[in-house]
């Protein structure tokens, strides 16, 4: 059974900076992992996902400078390295995964999900 495990969210001061850590397990051929976020109130929104076989990664254009994904494969974990954090980057922080290429930023396009984490991000 495939389960997905977010971990590392907390609260922190507008430009400071967090690191989110998703442990998939479960399967392993090639998948693409995502992180997405919600706001209350708002829809869920894809921020960054990552190809694990290549590496490959895609960011919306909101965090785009500010976060990095990247993956260690021998743990089967992806990171979200969260960097000159706003107050609009609060939210409930999900990781993602799914073997099939495309929609890499849609949540649609993911079929396992973590239960996500809490990051605030206080003004």
């Amino acid at each position: 059974q495939v389960q997905v495990v977010e971990s590392g969210g907390g609260s922190v001061q507008a430009g400071g900076s967090l690191r989110l850590s998703c442990a998939a397990s479960g399967y392993s051929y090639r998948r693409k992992m995502g992180w997405f976020r919600q706001a209350p109130g708002k829809e869920r929104e894809g921020v960054a996902a990552i190809w694990t076989s290549s590496g490959s990664t895609i960011y919306a254009d909101s965090v785009k400078g500010r976060f990095t994904i990247s993956q260690d494969n021998t743990k089967n974990t992806v990171y979200l390295q969260m960097n000159s954090l706003e107050a609009e980057d609060t939210g409930l922080y999900y990781c993602a995964a799914d073997p099939a290429a495309g929609s890499w930023l849609d949540p649609a396009g993911f079929g396992y999900w973590g239960q996500g984490t809490q990051v605030t991000v206080s003004s």
